[in-house]
């Protein structure tokens, strides 16, 4: 492995927090008591703590419900052009002010400044997508009434209230700001409860969207506990947004169910990716290593299993190693490493222990395989292992870390069908020169989403398309125009012109009857509209 002290990044974390003006003032956006207690967090890199980060009471949640509920009013009430305009200036001051943020989200996770540069990306595509889109997909719409000319529809779309977004470490700015937009942008407040670690991050979400215009109340963090200020958030909410595991995803939708609110959940995921026989091995180790290790594989839709067609397998995965060996572990912030740390202690002995179990159970380390704490205290070897067999738990788990493991398959039929043996349904990969026929593929596999010649980006980054895990790795939908309406509700008002339903000029029920039959059938379709 290539360890990398990033150029011109010889900055501590003292020195990152300088950039953010004080870190009392990113702690002053947490809704929390003023006698709150606190928590030390410490950045990956070191170890050290950085800033003692007070701890919201089920209390607080409440009164920063209240206000979110006083502020929402008027917000949804101005024009959507006003509301579109406040989240453009927030979109505006995010890249003026990327470095910023760049430096929080390494201080806070430990992710190379390149992973960290996606979610900057990710939060300025979304907000793009949204001002776009909601005009359209918000305005009044008239559908087809029950009696043409006769019975006239309009359908109205108005904001739930509240949103809830409980986000992870792993992806501090994309799941605060990403999943509050178009709950923003339909005339929502937002309530962000982030993990720990991961708190001034959001705290400086909050910051920028008051800078950029954003009503006081709107957009709120708390912060704690997951157990305990998860449950307060969701009483609070009226629609939730969760990212997090299948176990925990379980919980939530209940909760919200005994409440009969909406969730949108994106769960686990143990994603694959398909090598046919016709690729190019150099190019697709290439593809393929970064869709294993992007972030650390810290990230929900990488890649932990890679099928590879017998014809090819050795060479690339030959080709496979090489690359992954070359990967450049940073120990300080700033550009120039592939990976960084993993985020604390706990994650890091849950990576080891799925790999120390593959090994005790006969699989065996192409390259990596340890801990590196002469590196630093979470530093963590990119990891590929062959030889894994079901009764490891790094076969169906899963690790969420810097591990994969390639299989050998006979054939196209065999990889889909082993792909597809998986409780999860979150992402997949196809890597082939025969686009065509990996599109085939692609609509035999389980998953939400597929990416071709690409492990996560294309499809992820493509906010105009919804995409949702299937199976035990989600319910509902991110980016389209459905993560804009799954924040709002909709009423239909008609109206009855001239005549209503009963019979008219005497006439019987039964003769309505026949008359209000052949009307209907008058109305059918006489060939299929539109294309397969």
């Amino acid at each position: 492995m290539v360890l990398v002290d990033a150029p011109g990044s010889s900055h501590d974390d003292a020195d990152l927090l300088r950039h953010h003006r004080t870190v009392n003032a990113l702690v002053r956006r947490i809704q929390a008591g003023t006698h709150a207690a606190t928590i030390d967090v410490r950045g990956p890199f070191t170890g050290e703590a950085f800033a003692a980060l007070p701890i919201s009471k089920p209390a607080d949640v409440h009164a920063a419900a209240v206000r979110a509920r006083s502020a929402q009013v008027a917000w949804a009430a101005r024009p959507i052009s006003e509301r579109i305009g406040v989240l453009l200036r927030f979109h505006d001051l995010l890249l003026d002010r990327r470095h910023e943020v760049l430096d929080l989200i390494q201080l806070e996770t430990g992710k190379a400044r390149r992973d960290a540069n996606e979610e900057v990306l990710d939060v300025a595509l979304n907000i793009q997508h949204y001002a776009r889109i909601a005009p359209r997909e918000l305005r009044p719409r008239r559908p087809r009434g029950a009696l043409p000319v006769l019975t006239r529809v309009r359908q109205w779309r108005h904001p739930v209230g509240v949103v809830g977004v409980i986000a992870p470490w792993n992806y501090p700015l994309t799941l605060a700001a990403s999943d509050a937009v178009p709950g923003l942008i339909a005339g929502n407040a937002v309530i962000v409860k982030p993990d720990v670690q991961t708190s001034l991050t959001a705290a400086w979400v909050a910051s920028l969207m008051a800078e950029a215009g954003l009503p006081d109340g709107l957009f709120q963090v708390v912060t704690g506990d997951g157990p305990v200020i998860g449950p307060a958030v969701i009483d609070a909410v009226d629609h939730v947004i969760f990212t997090g595991s299948t176990a925990t995803g379980r919980i939530v939708a209940e909760q919200c169910a005994r409440r009969l609110i909406g969730c949108t959940l994106e769960l686990g995921g143990k994603n694959a990716m398909i090598v046919r026989s016709d690729v190019e091995p150099a190019k697709a180790a290439a593809i393929a290593t970064r869709a294993m290790f992007a972030n650390t594989g810290q990230l929900c839709i990488s890649m932990e299993r890679i099928y590879v067609h017998a014809a090819v397998f050795d060479v690339f995965v030959a080709e496979l190693v090489d690359r992954v060996r070359a990967l450049r572990i940073g120990t300080t912030p700033g550009w120039g490493a592939d990976i960084g740390p993993l985020i604390n202690d706990s994650h890091l002995g849950r990576v080891q222990a799925h790999v120390d179990d593959a090994v005790a159970r006969g699989a065996q380390v192409l390259t990596g395989g340890r801990a590196r704490p002469d590196i630093g205290p979470l530093a963590f070897e990119p990891t590929l292992l062959a030889g894994v067999t079901e009764e490891m738990t790094l076969c169906r788990e899963e690790t969420f870390g810097p591990v994969a493991a390639v299989y050998r398959v006979m054939d196209d039929d065999e990889a889909v069908w082993r792909a597809n043996d998986s409780d999860y349904g979150l992402n997949a990969s196809i890597l082939s020169a025969d686009v065509r026929q990996a599109r085939r593929l692609a609509v035999r596999l389980n998953a939400g989403s597929v990416n071709i010649n690409e492990g996560y980006a294309a499809t992820w980054g493509s906010v105009a398309a919804p995409i949702g895990g299937r199976r035990d790795s989600g319910l509902g939908y991110r980016h389209g125009a459905e993560g804009l309406l799954a924040t709002t509700e909709s009423q239909v008002i008609a109206s009855q012109h001239l005549m209503g339903f009963d019979p008219p000029f005497g006439l019987d029920d039964a003769r309505w009857g026949r008359i209000l039959s052949t009307a209907v059938g008058l109305m059918r379709p006489w060939r299929p509209t539109g294309r397969a």
